[in-house]
């Protein structure tokens, strides 16, 4: 669900679509009834049925609250039903929403809000919509409106703006081919978008007029929903449910280690521990998604197309449908952060496009403190490797299908003396080199830690997994954690409070970068700012641990992702394969190579990923950075390629993760191109590769344009999550040495433990101090088997005698007391704590 590109012109596309110039820098629209004189941008049909069209006009200055707008929507009717939407801060998710829709010869407007990848709800706010005109034909509808308080938007305490007081409002378009149902009710349920979406910036200044207020003036009020209806709607595109206790008590059992999240850090932890005998409880908040781990029907009705019907496949084992999670997350998507990401079992590792990769020496060496570098993880490396090898040619045929768009930029490249190597035969050769795309795939299915790690601790009786379950919070007694509190995501969840062996249990945290920093958050463990949201939640507030045993640590900054660019090219020989098609209406040829020999192309990740492209480049700075290329057939035809630019390690742009008051996760500042050396690279990178390309003619540039300057493309595009993200998150739980507690960056130390605790760890994407060169499943995997080794290494913390040191903000010993006894300031010293 994910704004992809800058809409672009189209002649008339109606009587109510009219001709605009290029929607990268818009055109005026007067309309003829009322005068009003917008600043509009059209999406051609090319990439919505019907068209799009959206204009603004803003008063002549800034000024006052700027939260207002008259808007004109021009959406699409497909067979005389549909519903269009822009989102007021770019994005679907953390922004305020308003829908539009044809109900007979009237239009229907309704707010709505997400903050997470589910079905918005109805919005809580104050935003009103008063319109000015309205038409309805066969093929469309019309409706110019005022809308007010709608760059500044407070849903249940999750707040945001987006003001048009700079240059560019950054605003996401989307529709759908269904109407809401019923089509009459403003609070009616809507369907996943199925027409198109994008996000582009629209000029302010382009859209200032003095005539504003006149224009204003004429509106009327009109009911628009800012209140929850009465009914429940159906959600589409959302994950489990809410959490609650409605299910099966937790049993009395206690274990050695308690691990929160199934993915790529929280399964291999589970097999090493449980390996060397101790007692392993593995928690995962979602369903189970390899039809491996199904035991019965299908947990969703979504988890297969017809086509697996009478299989133990799902669509998270088949390579090919992968990237179905963009057209149809129902069920998968985590509901409770504003970003994509599967809480299903396996994590991201059962949704993503199972790239694979050794990372070079200079990642480990360049980001890890002592303890950490690649001479340290050498052994962890080759532990995962030698579990899950991977592979660049995943059809068990040997064979690769569609290679004609690898093909065409691989012969560009090597006329430019790029080199093509074996990517992780050759793992520290990144600079002006080319490679196929491996992946974890295994047998023409996804494999990866789900099919390997996981099936090894599952054969252990000193192993159990239990899904379906969120951990709200650690139970903890200052820096001794006994336990976590779980609530039911399903009727075969769990509901209380599991606790670890007493004195020498330990918990370790997963959860990826945003479920283990909730999970911190929601623990009292973070910056104060965020634990004051938490205790003021209603959700929470009750039974947070006191403010007087809260950790202020610096949790949810250091917010990292790889920076994404994409370009587009065409050339006559590329050949598109239509993986969104397999789903229900493959080609019988693929299906049954498929089923029956596990080969041909839908043995490989949509939509044919490769070559994968590395350059480095050297700022002003001295820090080198690294780019990753990551090609692909899909864009604006059926011979064009997207290739997408990941900046990565050495890029110093970071950004924040926070808390909402409805206990959502949200990125508050972007960790995208935040210093003038980061773009530095992004442009040159973007001109490195147009070089290198050129050396064959037929390759065309059609992103950018041959008409815009490197620079002047990279400025147009907004810098949000929805258009620079590559869902690469981490750094939130940053590892070092320089304690948090003291004033220093970290949150875990070099054994992964939580600064301030003495049993609490963190082991997942979040510890990652900076960001490596290629996609991380494998290095989250490898930080996993070096964290194995340290845990199972490390002596318990024993409980402290009478008198005896217990705490202290550089104590790195045990921090709970024998029975009978509390740790306690001594005489208010922050520095030395002792059991009395």
């Amino acid at each position: 669900m994910k704004f992809q590109s800058i809409t672009r012109a189209v002649p008339l596309l109606s009587s109510l679509l009219f001709s605009t110039a290029s929607a990268q820098t818009g055109a005026y629209y007067t309309d003829a009834d009322s005068g009003i004189k917008f600043w509009e941008y059209t999406v051609p049909t090319a990439q919505t049925t019907g068209g799009f069209q959206f204009g603004m006009a803003l008063p002549g200055e800034a000024g006052g609250t700027n939260d207002e707008y008259i808007g004109h929507m021009v959406g699409a009717l497909v067979d005389g039903a549909g519903w269009s939407g822009i989102s007021h801060g770019g994005s679907m998710t953390s922004a305020l929403l308003l829908l539009a829709w044809a109900d007979g010869e009237e239009v229907k407007t309704s707010f709505r809000f997400a903050s997470g990848y589910t079905t918005p709800e109805i919005y809580a706010g104050n935003a009103t919509v008063s319109e000015i005109s309205h038409k309805v034909n066969e093929t469309h509808f019309e409706l110019i409106y005022r809308c007010q308080w709608c760059f500044a938007w407070d849903h249940n305490g999750a707040t945001g703006s987006q003001l048009p007081t700079g240059s560019v409002e950054v605003i996401g378009w989307v529709q759908a081919n269904d109407s809401p149902s019923p089509v009459d009710d403003a609070t009616g349920t809507i369907a996943q978008h199925d027409n198109g979406m994008g996000q582009y910036g629209h000029v302010v200044a382009s859209a200032r007029n003095t005539a504003y207020s006149t224009w204003a003036s004429s509106a009327t009020t009109v009911p628009t929903t800012t209140a929850a209806p009465n009914g429940t709607s159906t959600a589409t595109a959302t994950s489990a449910p809410v959490a609650s206790c409605t299910a099966t008590n937790v049993p009395t059992d206690t274990y050695d280690y308690i691990i929160v999240g199934a993915g790529a850090g929280g399964i291999p932890l589970a097999d090493r521990l449980s390996e060397s005998g101790k007692s392993v409880l593995l928690i995962e908040r979602g369903p189970p998604s390899s039809g491996r781990w199904i035991e019965g029907d299908m947990p969703y009705s979504n988890w297969r197309p017809d086509w697996l019907e009478g299989t133990n496949l799902t669509r998270f084992d088949v390579p090919g449908l992968c990237n179905e999670i963009w057209q149809d997350s129902a069920n998968i998507a985590c509901n409770d952060i504003d970003q994509m990401a599967g809480c299903v079992l396996g994590g991201g590792t059962a949704v993503n496009a199972a790239l694979w990769w050794k990372a070079p020496a200079i990642d480990w060496d360049y980001n890890f403190p002592t303890g950490w570098k690649s001479t340290d993880m050498q052994s962890s490396v080759e532990k995962v490797f030698g579990v899950i090898p991977g592979t660049d040619h995943p059809s068990m045929d040997g064979e690769r299908y569609y290679q004609e768009g690898f093909n065409v930029l691989q012969n560009a490249l090597a006329a430019s003396n790029w080199k093509q190597v074996t990517a992780n035969d050759s793992p520290d050769q990144k600079n002006r080199t080319f490679s196929h795309a491996p992946f974890m795939y295994a047998n023409g299915e996804r494999g990866g830690p789900m099919a390997t790690y996981l099936v090894n601790a599952a054969a252990r009786d000193n192993f159990k997994l239990w899904m379906n379950t969120s951990v709200r919070r650690v139970i903890r007694t200052g820096g001794h954690v006994t336990g976590v509190e779980v609530q039911s995501n399903g009727d075969d969840g769990y509901c209380g409070t599991v606790n670890v062996t007493a004195s020498s249990g330990r918990v370790i945290l997963s959860a990826g970068t945003f479920g283990s920093t909730k999970i911190l958050f929601r623990s009292g463990i973070g910056p104060q700012e965020q634990l004051k949201v938490v205790n003021a939640s209603s959700t929470d507030g009750d039974t947070m641990i006191g403010d007087s045993e809260w950790i202020n640590l610096p949790v949810g900054h250091n917010l990292d992702d790889h920076t994404n660019t994409d370009v587009q090219i065409t050339h006559g020989n590329v050949s598109f394969y239509d993986f969104y098609g397999a789903w229900d209406s493959p080609i019988t040829a693929d299906t049954e190579s498929y089923l029956n020999d596990r080969t041909g192309i839908l043995t490989t990740s949509a939509p044919n990923i490769g070559p994968i492209i590395w350059d480095e480049i050297t700022g002003s700075d001295g820090i080198a950075r690294q780019i990753q290329w990551t090609a692909r057939v899909e864009g604006d035809t059926n011979t064009s390629m997207t290739i997408s630019q990941y900046l990565g390690r050495g890029s110093t742009s970071r950004g924040v993760l926070s808390i909402t008051s409805g206990l959502s996760m949200q990125v508050s500042t972007v960790p995208y191109l935040r210093t003038d050396e980061d773009k530095a690279a992004v442009v040159q990178g973007i001109k490195n590769l147009q070089a290198a390309l050129s050396k064959d003619p037929s390759i065309v540039f059609t992103v950018p344009a041959a008409n815009t300057t490197v620079e002047d493309y990279v400025d147009s595009l907004p810098v949000t999550t929805s258009k620079r993200r590559a869902n690469h998150w981490m750094g939130t739980a940053k590892m070092g040495t320089d304690s948090g507690l003291v004033g220093g960056t970290a949150v875990v130390d070099t054994d992964t433990r939580v600064y301030g605790t003495d049993n609490l760890y963190v082991v997942d994407a979040s510890v990652f101090p900076g960001m490596i060169t290629t996609n991380p499943s494998a290095l989250i995997v490898a930080v996993a088997e070096k964290a194995a080794e340290k845990l199972l290494a490390a002596e318990p913390a024993e409980a402290v005698q009478k008198y005896y040191q217990c705490g202290g903000r550089n104590w790195t010993g045990s921090r709970h007391c024998a029975e009978g006894l509390t740790c306690t300031h001594y005489e208010g010293n922050a520095d030395y704590m002792q059991c009395i």
